[in-house]
């Protein structure tokens, strides 16, 4: 008897595969990109991604990195993160078993990744008690961080 172990891929892996199976090419800018965001714990702007992958020695231009940012958005591989500043994030979509919600800091303008475990249940709750089926959810807290006060 023959048994298949599946294992787990990890993100860029698995944005990788669907970027081939959406008939676009791995290229390197797209390479940099997936990789880049695997390692980060929150969002990050288009820049602040360009900015990171040159100064670990990449070469990418920033258009690149905004175009690639908007096809992954529209495989629904990462997911746009708005904490009120105009400018848009960017993560990895993990799913609900890697959610999290965003703090930031007027102040230094510093984004910070939460989870609440009760919070969830009580967005759950209140969107069953209204009639919704909620499919996602975004938090932001705003104030000073720690730093700054």
């Amino acid at each position: 008897m023959r048994i298949d172990i599946i294992y787990p891929v990890s993100w860029s892996e698995h944005a990788m595969t669907a970027l081939r199976n959406a008939g676009l090419r791995r290229g390197g800018a797209r390479r940099a990109v997936v990789d880049f965001l695997e390692r980060q714990d929150c969002c990050r702007s288009a820049q602040e991604i360009h900015d990171g992958i040159v100064s670990e020695g990449g070469a990418v231009g920033v258009a690149s990195v905004y175009r690639t940012l908007d096809t992954l958005a529209d495989l629904r591989l990462v997911q746009r993160v708005d904490v009120g500043d105009g400018i848009a994030r960017f993560e990895p979509f993990g799913g609900e078993d890697e959610h999290h919600h965003h703090l930031v800091c007027d102040d230094c303008g510093r984004v910070e990744p939460f989870t609440d475990a009760p919070l969830e249940q009580a967005l759950a709750r209140a969107a069953g008690r209204l009639g919704y089926a909620m499919q996602q959810h975004e938090i932001v807290l705003r104030g000073s961080c720690a730093s700054c006060r």
